[in-house]
């Protein structure tokens, strides 16, 4: 997991894997609450290029969220960054847990 810190917002990226027997949140967690909130969260997932899961991991965000989507040089895969104003950390790792459970999306 790597923090970085940028002028309005934070950047903490995580990789949970489904078959993490252990909480793969724990640690992302133990982070967001050493931040001040409401904060504005950078997200970041990619997925093979597919519009029903694209769709769905739009409707993740609020219409408030600025969204970014780029298409890897291939065109196999679709990348969705997003912005948004959050305002605790239970309500980032709920987002993290939603995305999980769609098939063969990956958050960065």
């Amino acid at each position: 997991m790597e923090h970085e810190q940028h002028s309005s917002f934070s950047v903490l990226c995580i990789v949970a894997k489904k078959e993490n027997k252990e909480d793969p949140y724990i640690g992302l967690w133990e982070k967001l609450n050493k931040e001040d909130f409401p904060r504005v969260y950078y997200f970041k997932f990619i997925f093979p290029n597919d519009n029903r899961t694209l769709a769905l991991v739009q409707a993740l965000f609020s219409g408030e969220a600025q969204m970014k989507i780029n298409k890897s040089r291939n065109g196999k895969y679709l990348s969705v960054s997003a912005k948004e104003l959050m305002l605790d950390a239970e309500s980032i790792i709920e987002r993290y847990k939603k995305a999980s459970d769609l098939e063969g999306v990956m958050a960065l």
